[in-house]
């Protein structure tokens, strides 16, 4: 039976910090098991505000940039799985439209993830408050074991 570990990602470096650990469990299942990781992005709004004068307009996306995102997204996620296939896994790529959190925890669900491994910004007090923690909703919200890797203060980006 194949590890399955599903990988949320941001795009972000720090988002990406939670990526050695999983090689590294690869590397050490990966003798006698074949593993899985499926790469998740999740996009959470297809849609941009327009100013005009004091009207603020939120105008969805054209067919055309939707589909450039999520081509974009797509390439990301293969691009960030290529250390985890020189592992020794097989990786997959799932890109989402909806509440990070949600979709995480739905993804694991549906493809009755193993694990879930993702990176924390470590946000405390006001910050945590004002921007909220995915990661947080997911160690909550989920019936899945989570690894979760605080991203280093100086991967952090204001």
């Amino acid at each position: 039976m194949p590890e399955k570990i599903l990988v949320p990602l941001d795009g972000s470096k720090a988002g990406e910090t939670a990526l050695p650990y999983v090689e590294e469990l690869i590397s050490k299942m990966a003798s006698g098991n074949k593993v899985v990781v499926t790469l998740i992005q999740v996009l959470s709004s297809l849609s941009r505000y327009v100013v005009s004068g004091e009207e603020t307009i939120k105008v969805p996306y054209t067919r055309q940039e939707t589909d450039e995102t999520r081509k974009r997204a797509v390439r990301y996620l293969r691009t960030a799985g290529a250390t985890l296939r020189k592992a020794g896994a097989t990786t997959k790529t799932k890109v989402e439209v909806g509440n990070p959190a949600e979709e995480i925890i739905s993804a694991a669900d549906e493809i009755k993830a193993d694990m879930i491994a993702m990176s924390s910004h470590g946000r405390s007090g006001l910050s945590r408050w004002a921007f909220g923690s995915v990661t947080d909703r997911v160690l909550r919200g989920g019936s899945r074991p989570v690894l979760v890797v605080k991203v280093p203060k100086e991967t952090h980006v204001a």
